[in-house]
């Protein structure tokens, strides 16, 4: 018989004495993969536009597009996750992506901007449900007051796979494309913008055979039943309750949502801002070297925060780095030449920490609650499609004035951190011997 399951907080379970490492490293590679993912997709921007020959609006729906995926797939994603558990989730979820990608080599291959659409719409739909599976499970796994700290340490790895992808997407698509390599305004021939299309056939195919062998490991490996196995307990409690009245969730999801416009914002924008005149005078090229910088402070920032969240309460620390990327920000609209260059580098650092523990307090005493919650938060990531009101912004007030709207972002994390994430109408765990076999 079975080892007896210990519903947990959050609405997750786990045999006693169970050990975590070896799940928390597997998982790790499902959050290194998505990010790795998603910048692939950034570095099919400048790529598309030229072989589709597409206007800026077009080019904007690419984008858009990943963000609209995240809006429609989330719900759906919790409702899967209650009926089949997360085990069976994430794997579907590195299907889903698989088959996106796979739909990505026959795009090329036709090629269709409109298929190309459709299959990042499917990969984007894979990601979101492993993003509202991974980050929960990830979450409870371990001890309620170190669940932001496991987060930011294989959110960590998700950084990794943001800084990995542009040397990957520019060998493998840039750096084989008659429009990668040619000088700005090279307008291409039919031939050309072909054999440019058919470029991404080679990266996307890699993509989905790792994804396979991810999907296949997970399907085989005993992960702790954290959700399927609650789930008789799980529906019958969550009748009784409301997600409204959790104000840790509610303003959590508005923090998510402002969180991804000041991200987004600033990963958009950067190169942009770095080669003014008065703040960088660099070309592009040079520009995109230090956005990397970005990235890696993101990275750095989530292996710090997950070690200072072991000893000092996570509020705390999202306070304390929404100060600094306030402050940060503010430099970067005031200042001039490398100072205000840096100070946008710099901003990486403090963001760094901000999605993974908003998330883990968002959660915070949902109890059966927990997949619709982590829904709500993951859906609130289409928050990014709006980056294009500081383009607008930026359009009317200047690109430096366009950052005052990242600052203002800032400070609602800060509210979030001191006062939004209080947990208010916390679920009662359901008595630790009540046993549930798997």
């Amino acid at each position: 018989m079975p080892a007896p399951i210990s519903v947990r907080p959050g609405g997750a379970s786990a045999p006693a004495g169970a050990s975590y490492a070896p799940a928390l490293t597997l998982l790790a590679s499902l959050f290194f993969m998505w990010g790795f993912i998603t910048v692939i997709n950034g570095t099919l921007l400048p790529h598309l536009r030229s072989v589709f020959e597409l206007s800026y609006f077009q080019a904007a729906l690419i984008e858009s597009v990943w963000f609209i995926a995240y809006f429609f797939a989330s719900i759906p994603s919790a409702k899967l996750i209650e009926r089949i558990g997360y085990q069976k989730s994430l794997v579907t979820g590195l299907l889903i992506m698989a088959a996106g990608s796979l739909g990505m080599t026959l795009a090329a291959s036709l090629p269709s901007y409109g298929v190309t659409l459709f299959m990042l719409f499917v990969i984007a739909s894979g990601i979101t449900l492993l993003q509202v599976a991974a980050n929960p499970y990830v979450a409870v796994i371990g001890p309620a007051e170190t669940a932001s700290s496991r987060l930011n340490l294989v959110q960590a790895m998700n950084s990794a796979g943001t800084m990995l992808a542009p040397l990957f997407g520019a060998y493998l698509i840039l750096g084989r494309s008659k429009g990668g390599t040619a000088e700005a305004g090279t307008v291409l021939t039919e031939a050309e913008r072909l054999a440019d299309a058919q470029s991404v056939i080679l990266p996307y195919a890699l993509v989905a055979v790792v994804l396979l062998v991810l999907a296949i490991i997970i399907a085989r490996f005993p992960l702790p039943a954290m959700g399927a196995a609650t789930a008789r307990v799980a529906k019958a409690e969550r009748k009784n309750h409301s997600l409204l009245s959790h104000r840790n969730l509610v303003f959590g999801v508005g923090a998510i949502f402002i969180y991804l416009i000041a991200e987004i914002g600033v990963g958009n924008l950067f190169v942009n801002f770095v080669t003014l005149p008065e703040i960088g005078n660099m070309t592009t090229e040079q520009a995109g070297r230090y956005l990397t910088l970005l990235w890696g402070g993101m990275m750095i920032g989530r292996f710090a925060g997950s070690a200072i969240m072991q000893k000092v309460p996570a509020e705390t620390v999202l306070a304390v780095f929404a100060v600094g990327a306030f402050v940060t920000m503010l430099v970067t609209v005031f200042a001039t030449g490398p100072l205000a260059m840096w100070s946008l580098i710099l901003v990486g650092l403090f963001h760094s920490i901000m999605f993974p523990t908003v998330f883990t307090l968002g959660i915070k005493g949902l109890g059966p609650l927990t997949e619709e919650g982590s829904g709500l938060l993951i859906m609130a990531i289409a928050g990014g499609a709006l980056v294009a009101v500081q383009g607008w912004l930026a359009d009317h007030y200047g690109l430096q004035n366009s950052f005052l709207l990242t600052a203002a972002c800032e400070l609602y994390i800060l509210f979030y951190a001191v006062w939004g994430s209080k947990v208010t109408n916390p679920i009662a765990d359901v008595p630790a011997d009540t046993d549930v076999f798997a």
